[in-house]
């Protein structure tokens, strides 16, 4: 994908696939390859929400986005983003441009924001992973820049049915594509029934919505070593 298509993604779809865990999430270090699995909280259901705005990763600024994180890292002569604390580039924005900041503010805060997720996880705190889930797209929105008015309002529409029950963010690339919702069982048919009386009449565009499963990924089901 990096060589022949020309977009610069990580490794976390293809791992995934292979070794998801059934009904699991999964923390993953990219860097090591290691990973963690976290049970998906007990009577929620996972919403993926396609806004049917079209979008090229590579034709986007989806690339222009990781070049922009490496400059920073180097800047502040570490290996990657994930080696700095916030307070750390906070004491470096002066060697910073605003967008330089903003860009890596996203990428320290949300990488504190996945640990945090995981422990919420771990402990059924729906309550407090609903919240990252919504900082989550805050982030993405006005740090990162990489949503669409589309997303914003699909997960305003969502957002005002679920509040603190659960939450939503845009997932993927950004630039289009989909938002990812974590919402109670009871709520799901208001959930769906919000989006398909709301978001076609602001947008112009049919949503797409899929009630999905975390399964067990094709290596992981064969290869007892990762049970």
């Amino acid at each position: 994908e990096n060589e022949f298509v020309g977009c610069q993604c990580g490794i976390m779809d293809q791992l995934v696939s292979a070794l998801g865990l059934e009904g699991h999430a999964m923390l993953l270090d990219c860097r090591s390859l290691t990973f963690q699995d976290a049970p998906i909280p007990d009577g929620m259901v996972i919403l993926v929400v396609n806004s049917n705005v079209q979008r090229g990763l590579v034709d986007s600024e989806y690339n222009a986005r990781r070049q922009q994180c490496e400059e920073v890292a180097r800047i502040l002569n570490v290996p990657a983003l994930r080696d700095v604390s916030l307070e750390q580039l906070n004491g470096a924005k002066k060697n910073l441009s605003q967008e330089q900041y903003r860009r890596a503010r996203h990428v320290v805060s949300e990488n504190t924001r996945t640990i945090a997720a995981m422990t919420a996880m771990k402990i059924n705190d729906i309550k407090t992973l609903g919240s990252l889930m919504d900082l989550s797209h805050d982030s993405l929105r006005d740090d990162y820049e990489v949503t669409t008015k589309e997303l914003d309002g699909l997960v305003f529409i969502i957002k005002s049915v679920i509040n603190d029950a659960g939450g939503v963010r845009m997932t993927g690339g950004g630039f289009g594509g989909c938002v990812v919702a974590l919402i109670p069982a009871e709520l799901e048919q208001a959930v769906i029934a919000a989006v398909e009386a709301q978001y076609s009449s602001q947008f112009g565009l049919e949503a797409e919505i899929y009630r999905c499963h975390a399964s067990t990924g094709a290596f992981r089901a064969v290869n007892r070593n990762y049970v």
